[in-house]
């Protein structure tokens, strides 16, 4: 009878970690769309901001046609195609802004100091949100690396999580040093 008594209680031990190992698999994944939903909220902000400068006209037209051409693409672009499209806006975003001379045109406007501190804050939160983003998609692939999951299918059904892979180098004049300066 012993034997039974401890047994069950194994048994029930073991049922309780892994209930609790798959609730943190689902906490996990929560925090991967959340995550997803912050960054892709960020990456639209930034978008958003960067169209509005083009059509402004405080910027040059060549430089206002390429940031409202990679800008329209970033927030029209399919899911496959969302991390080139958002490369090549942070890629647009450093060749507008490689001076300072643009920063100061867009400041010497009317609005123009809110918009360049909403641009500034934009390009700030988008590597940031990525990381959030990317850090969580780690932890969570790491936890279902481990056997237990794997053997008793802990992860249910759930896609595998894929990391948000992008250029997010921010323009140096946009950065808090680069901000400082003016």
């Amino acid at each position: 009878m012993t034997t039974f008594i401890w047994v069950a209680v194994a048994l029930v031990a073991v049922g309780l970690y892994l209930s609790w190992t798959a609730g943190r698999l689902d906490r996990l994944h929560a925090r991967i769309d959340a995550a997803r939903a912050a960054l892709d909220a960020q990456l639209l902000r930034r978008a958003s901001v960067a169209q509005e400068l083009a059509t402004a006209g405080v910027l040059d037209p060549a430089a206002s046609i390429v940031l409202y051409e990679a800008a329209h693409s970033a927030r029209q672009a399919e899911d496959e195609q969302r991390e080139v499209a958002e490369s090549e806006l942070s890629q647009a975003l450093r060749a507008v802004f490689a001076e300072s001379d643009a920063v100061d045109a867009v400041r010497a406007a009317p609005g123009g100091e809110e918009a360049a501190h909403e641009l500034t804050q934009a390009v700030r939160r988008v590597p940031m949100a990525r990381r959030f983003h990317n850090d969580a998609v780690r932890a969570a692939r790491a936890l279902r690396a481990h056997r237990k999951v794997r053997w008793f299918r802990l992860a249910g059904h759930a896609p595998r999580p894929a990391t948000f892979e992008m250029d997010d180098e921010p323009p140096v004049v946009l950065t808090v040093e680069g901000v400082a300066g003016h």
